[in-house]
């Protein structure tokens, strides 16, 4: 689970906010408390006028026997100003006779693990790990449709078994089993070193591409990988923006950062749907150079074939995915439109 250290900063930006409304629950409970309870006000005064007594005769030379590790008069101060009792219990006691529990004033933690700070020890909490995930979730573009649109709600009836594709007699249910399977797999090898971590789904428009690279960064987002989703004319037009703007970036240097470059997969959807012009095959070919050379992966979707996608962009460009893509093809019907037939609202 790689971080770029913005995205580290912004994690511990998740534990610093737990920490100060934590903070604000205790000050609040303590105030709710006090008002109630005036003997634990004057309970929680006393121990710590004590505690400012021993600091101020630790400063001077005397002869304390210590126990425990804890000064034995020290403890007697303690014990003193709680009216002979150990000061924790005593408020406990005081908590509870007046209906608070007895935990009330008792730090407030999101986890308890480590104490809201996303180690236990030098490891990182199971919790860390969660607000990864959760901060990949947010920094995809897919936040929220991947619920809808994953493997587990995959309809393989849009697809047709009486439908045959002419080139190869294959029916468009076999396409789309076979295509599922396929991708199933890619996202459960992933990083794995069994594969070419590089996808190119083709297909005629609506016949479940998207859908299906919904489906791999679902499984990839929820084991820890930091997927970008961009559509290629959104993505196109924000390397644009950067490099025509008149700020100090560069396309260059928005390739090399945490987003395209540094991510663990990037989707592509929609290749071909963008405007193309030499300076959008000059970014997807050195965005692709980037990222392969890198080992980081890349899914694309496209309704372009391998000889459209030659001509569009440049022979080199299509080298590179003949070369380093697994192809997987789908074939079908529009399945929006099925599903205004079936009196489904469309995706």
């Amino acid at each position: 689970m790689g971080l770029t250290n913005s995205q580290y900063d912004a994690v511990m930006r998740v534990y610093d906010k737990r920490r100060i409304n934590s903070h604000h629950v205790e000050e609040e409970r303590r105030r709710i408390a006090y008002e109630k309870i005036p003997e634990l006000q004057n309970l929680d005064r006393a121990v710590v006028d004590s505690a400012l007594s021993q600091v101020r005769r630790s400063l001077s030379p005397m002869d304390v026997h210590a126990a425990g590790g804890v000064s034995v008069p020290f403890r007697d101060l303690l014990k003193k100003a709680a009216g002979g009792e150990d000061p924790s219990v005593r408020r406990r006691q005081l908590l509870k006779a007046h209906g608070f529990p007895e935990d009330y004033l008792d730090p407030v933690y999101v986890c308890p693990v480590c104490k809201d700070t996303g180690y236990v020890g030098s490891q990182r909490c199971s919790c860390f790990d969660a607000e990864v995930i959760r901060l990949f979730y947010t920094q995809s573009n897919l936040a929220g449709i991947l619920e809808q649109e994953n493997f587990d709600t995959f309809d393989i009836s849009y697809y047709p078994e009486d439908l045959l594709q002419s080139q190869t007699g294959r029916s468009s249910r076999e396409i789309a089993e076979n295509a599922l399977f396929s991708c199933r797999r890619f996202a459960d090898q992933y990083k794995s070193g069994a594969q070419n971590d590089f996808l190119l789904l083709t297909g005629q428009t609506g016949v479940g591409k998207t859908f299906l690279t919904h489906c791999i960064a679902r499984e990839l987002l929820g084991r820890g990988f930091s997927v970008i989703y961009y559509s290629a004319g959104e993505l196109f037009d924000k390397l644009a923006d950067v490099r025509f703007s008149k700020e100090t970036d560069t396309s260059q240097e928005i390739l090399d950062d945490k987003y395209l470059s540094g991510c663990d997969l990037l989707i592509i959807d929609d290749l071909g749907t963008e405007m193309v012009n030499a300076f959008v095959g000059s970014a997807l070919f050195q965005l692709l150079n980037s990222r392969i050379a890198g080992g980081l992966g890349i899914v694309i979707s496209t309704n372009l074939s391998m000889q459209e996608l030659s001509r569009t962009y440049s022979e080199r460009i299509s080298s590179r995915i003949l070369e380093h893509f697994t192809l997987i093809e789908m074939f079908g019907r529009d399945i929006r439109v099925q599903k205004r037939l079936r009196g489904s609202r469309p995706s």
